[in-house]
């Protein structure tokens, strides 16, 4: 297992758990648990998102190592990925800003769709780990660009 993904992912994981926390405590009604959780949450995203960016920048991206006749499913799948993943920063971002603006009305309109594209995007990051270094050994390291795209 690769020292910097197999953190970063723990990193990533480990914010979704405290979002489905942050959520539950919420529902309850413990706002002061709720959001240091969330907050936990939101510092374990950003030590995934520094350890990402700085393992992209200075090593480089491991490119898909499995089947060739599975290379195009996986390109779809990790794109799909990227996406969510971008969109639920984006999303994390602004709830969190909405929260601190104590716009509590629309924080809680938008902080469920939040968490729900949070876990997969996790969900997803989760399979894209163990597709690169588990299920299949990884190919080699090579810019961002040539490893989404099969390079």
């Amino acid at each position: 297992m690769p020292l910097l993904p197999t953190i970063s992912t723990f990193f990533i994981v480990a914010s979704a758990v405290l979002v489905a926390i942050g959520w539950t405590l919420i529902a309850k009604g413990h706002k002061k648990a709720h959001k240091r959780t969330m907050l936990s949450a939101a510092v374990c995203a950003l030590l995934f998102f520094i350890i990402y960016v700085s393992r992209t920048a200075f090593i480089g991206n491991t490119s898909f190592g499995g089947p060739d006749d599975l290379k195009i499913y996986y390109t779809i799948f990790l794109i799909f990925h990227i996406f969510l993943a971008t969109t639920g920063a984006l999303f994390g971002v602004v709830t969190i800003t909405l929260a601190f603006k104590r716009k509590i009305r629309i924080h809680r309109k938008i902080g469920p769709i939040t968490s729900i594209i949070w876990f997969c995007s996790a969900a997803t990051g989760m399979a894209v780990y163990l597709l690169l270094y588990i299920i299949y050994d990884g190919g080699k390291t090579t810019s961002m660009l040539k490893a989404i795209l099969g390079g």
